[in-house]
């Protein structure tokens, strides 16, 4: 999956290198509002590209990986519902 992520990261931005250099090296020879078009389209590419980059699949189970600081996953987990946290009877005394 990682693999497939980062190869499609880097066609796209290979794709907005190529679109903005050969926009000003020779389109704006004979065009300057395509060669300003292309450089739109090579500015909305980057974003895109992240988010593909960054994109989890269904089998990418980040949320659920421990942290490796035990108090933070036990928060995490306690606020997710995950353990129930045990009430101990001497924390809080009634009317105390």
């Amino acid at each position: 999956m990682y693999a497939r992520r980062r190869r499609v990261y880097f066609l796209l931005m290979g794709g907005c290198l190529f679109l903005f250099v050969s926009a000003w090296s020779f389109v704006r020879l004979w065009s300057v509002p395509a060669a300003v078009a292309m450089c739109v389209v090579a500015m909305l590419i980057p974003p895109v590209a992240a988010m593909t980059a960054n994109r989890r699949g269904p089998d990418d189970r980040w949320w659920d990986d421990p942290s490796g600081d035990a108090k933070s996953d036990e928060w995490w987990d306690e606020l997710d519902g995950k353990r129930q946290r045990r009430e101990d009877p001497r924390e809080d005394p009634p009317g105390g």
